[in-house]
């Protein structure tokens, strides 16, 4: 059985596709078999024959090198950009828990390291009309734990510990956080990452800076924050 890790955010646009990229990469140049999986995407767009390219996951197949099937790494593409929950309302086809737990699943029996990547914050929602669903619904049902990424800059120190807060209330295991957009000698980002690793007793595992194309870590401390079932 695979060894998994989820990769959630401080909010959109932190980067989570970014690192999950390079991470990936990582793996795949230390000829580990790694793979990708995300429950939903939105804000898709067509090729000319009208299909829909769930466009993280090709982004992170360019990024990591992974020659993983686009069709494998994600079962709800949206075009919309939105949450999935409202894309799925605008355009059909709302998020199904067990679609993307057999998806899931399938992936784990094919692959040894899986980074699975969420919507989002937290607290997207994933789906409300047809059946309530959330994205910590999906991390506790498939029984990950949590990388926090987060942009190095201005208020974030609110913004992680309050999304450590959150999921260590709702007993979700978080490993540690990756900064983006890190600039070494910011006075400012260097003591956010101080007060952050001091308010929520997480260890800050990598700082990524701006067009970095390696995840700077060790890769048997990398290897070291997935987990196999139990």
């Amino acid at each position: 059985m695979a060894k998994k890790i989820f990769i959630t955010g401080t909010g959109t646009d932190v980067g989570k596709t970014y690192v999950a990229g390079l991470l990936l990469k990582k793996l795949k140049e230390n000829d580990l078999n790694a793979a990708y999986y995300k429950a939903a995407m939105s804000g898709n767009e067509r090729t000319k024959e009208g299909v829909l390219i769930p466009g993280d996951a090709l982004y992170v197949r360019k990024i990591s090198g992974i020659e993983q099937p686009l069709a494998q790494m994600c079962p709800y593409v949206y075009e919309t950009a939105v949450s999935p929950h409202l894309a799925s309302r605008i355009e059909g086809g709302p998020v199904v828990m067990e679609e993307v737990a057999r998806g899931f699943q399938e992936v784990c029996r094919q692959y040894d390291y899986v980074t699975m990547e969420g919507s989002g914050g937290i607290l997207c929602p994933i789906c409300f009309d047809e059946k309530e669903l959330w994205l910590e619904d999906v991390i506790r049902e498939l029984g990950l734990s949590s990388l926090i990424v987060a942009d190095a800059g201005l208020g974030t120190i609110n913004s992680v510990a309050l999304t450590a807060e959150y999921m260590r209330a709702k007993k979700l295991p978080v490993k540690g956080i990756i900064f983006n957009h890190f600039h070494p000698g910011n006075r400012m980002e260097e003591d956010n990452l101080r007060m952050c690793e001091y308010r929520t007793k997480l260890p800050v595992l990598a700082c990524v800076k701006e067009g970095d194309r390696e995840l700077e870590i060790e890769i048997d401390k990398l290897t070291a924050l997935f987990e196999e079932d139990e």
